[in-house]
């Protein structure tokens, strides 16, 4: 009897044991679904807009946006005026174009006269020249602070004599780009 009664207690016991290791602590543990699988881009990376060319070539002088060739920076007066010419205003408006784009460029506008008249006057009519340009400029949308004027009068020619082709080409206002 004593080996049927050590065998019920250890059959309890073992069967203790078995229950207490299934046994949980009543607590539903979310389940975790599985890391989804990386997916792989399909499209390939947009590619970047293609480089506009510049407004001005190397050297930093301006371009003709349409031909892509260096644009006149020099305007010719009659004698004794400071009338820009009509055939001067196209390239005047794409200099203007260049300037209204390119905020941070800015010009020198040089005035310059022939040798005729005293240095005085040539300095006034050179002044009033480069003016001409600038009023140009700024009536066609360029800021005031891009533009500086300055006038040489007689001083630095171009053409130096006493002929009236000399006296043409010194009778002239000039664009410096900075």
């Amino acid at each position: 009897m004593l080996k049927q009664r050590l065998r019920v207690i250890l059959a309890l016991m073992l069967a203790g044991v078995v229950l207490a290791g299934c046994s949980s602590s009543g607590k539903d543990e979310p389940v975790t679904p599985p890391a989804p699988e990386p997916v792989q881009e399909t499209t390939p990376a947009p590619k970047p807009p293609p480089e506009q060319p510049s407004d001005f070539d190397s050297q930093g002088n301006p371009l003709d946006p349409s031909t892509r060739r260096p644009l006149s920076r020099t305007f010719y007066f009659d004698y004794d005026r400071s009338v820009l010419k009509p055939a001067d205003l196209s390239a005047l408006e794409i200099h203007a174009r260049l300037l209204r784009s390119n905020s941070d460029r800015s010009v020198v506008l040089e005035g310059h006269c022939d040798e005729r008249g005293t240095r005085e006057y040539n300095l006034a009519l050179g002044e009033r020249r480069a003016d001409a340009v600038r009023s140009f400029l700024i009536s066609s949308g360029v800021p005031a602070r891009q533009i500086e004027t300055v006038s040489y009068g007689e001083e630095r020619s171009q053409s130096p004599g006493s002929t009236e082709s000399a006296w043409s080409r010194n009778r002239r206002a000039v664009m410096i780009y900075r």
